[in-house]
């Protein structure tokens, strides 16, 4: 049975896709292979990939994508500290036949670090 990803509309309008499983997260990040999108993970095991359904998206909806990926993640879930994420583009994933489902490699990427407090605030509905 193939679940569809979580979809969240940002404050600006703009989609983003998180992955619900392992499987979900590779179909998600196997569409944008070879494309611009931005996908974020965090840095640890154990987080949806989340796909912003846009090209070039701001730094604002960059921040809030991170921090629903972050807030969604076992790092978060197991320590409620800060949390680490990787950014970066559909054409920077690479996956080969001996990676288990849901992993992924990035050749580029660049990492944000998103605070306790402002996933905090997500949760709590700020």
């Amino acid at each position: 049975m193939n679940m569809k990803p979580r979809e969240i509309i940002l404050p600006s309008g703009t989609r983003i896709f998180l992955g619900r499983n392992s499987e979900n997260n590779d179909e998600l990040v196997d569409g944008c292979r070879g494309k611009k999108n931005t996908i974020l993970h965090t840095a640890k095991p154990g987080s949806p990939f989340c796909v912003i359904d846009k090209l070039n998206p701001t730094k604002d909806e960059i921040k809030r994508s991170a921090i629903i990926c972050a807030s969604k993640s076992r790092d978060w879930r197991d320590n409620k500290k800060d949390v680490a994420i990787h950014v970066f583009t559909g054409k920077d994933a690479y996956k080969s036949k001996l990676m288990k489902s849901g992993t992924w490699g990035v050749k580029k990427l660049r990492k944000i670090k998103i605070k306790k407090e402002d996933i905090l605030g997500l949760v709590k509905g700020k």
